[in-house]
C-alpha cells in the first residue's frame, strides 16, 4: 500500500510540474521572449543520424548537444562492453588482456574529449553518467 501511495504522490508532483512548466512557457511566449530567436522562420536542422532507433534518438540528441560526437559515443560503447566482459570473465589471462584493451580505449576516449577541451577526470557527474549509459547502451 505504501508504494502505491508514493507513486500517486509522485504523479501529483509531476502534474504540478507540468502545469508550472506550461504556465512559464505560455507567459514567456506572451511576453515575446521567443521572438527573434536565432534561426526563427528557418527549417530545423536534420534530426539524429539515420538508422538510430526511435527510442535512442533523444539520447543521441542530448549527447550531441553536450558536445559528444558519434566517434566518442562509439568508443564509449566499446569501453562499456569491455568493462562488462571483465566483470563476467573468470579467466585471469583474459581479464589481463581485456584490461589492457580497456586502458587503450580509455586513452583514446580521453584524447577525443581533450581535443574538444572537455575535462575527463571529473567525478562529480560520474554516477549520473553511468546511469544514463546503462539506460541507453
Amino acid at each position: 500500500m505504501g508504494i502505491l501511495k508514493a507513486k500517486k504522490q509522485e504523479a501529483k508532483k509531476l502534474d504540478r510540474l507540468d502545469h508550472l512548466t506550461e504556465d512559464r512557457i505560455r507567459k514567456a511566449y506572451e511576453e515575446g521572449q521567443f521572438d527573434d530567436l536565432p534561426g526563427a522562420g528557418k527549417p530545423l536542422p536534420p534530426d539524429s543520424p539515420k538508422g538510430i532507433p526511435d527510442d535512442l534518438k533523444m539520447a543521441y540528441r542530448v549527447m550531441k548537444n553536450a558536445g559528444l560526437s558519434p566517434n566518442e559515443m562509439d568508443v564509449k560503447k566499446e569501453i562499456m562492453s569491455i568493462e562488462d566482459l571483465i566483470r563476467h570473465s573468470e579467466d585471469k589471462l583474459d581479464k589481463e588482456g581485456l584490461k589492457k584493451r580497456l586502458n587503450s580505449k580509455l586513452l583514446e576516449y580521453n584524447s577525443l574529449l581533450a581535443k574538444k577541451g572537455i575535462k575527463t577526470n571529473s567525478t562529480v557527474f560520474r554516477k549520473y553518467q553511468d546511469q544514463i549509459e546503462k539506460k541507453f547502451f
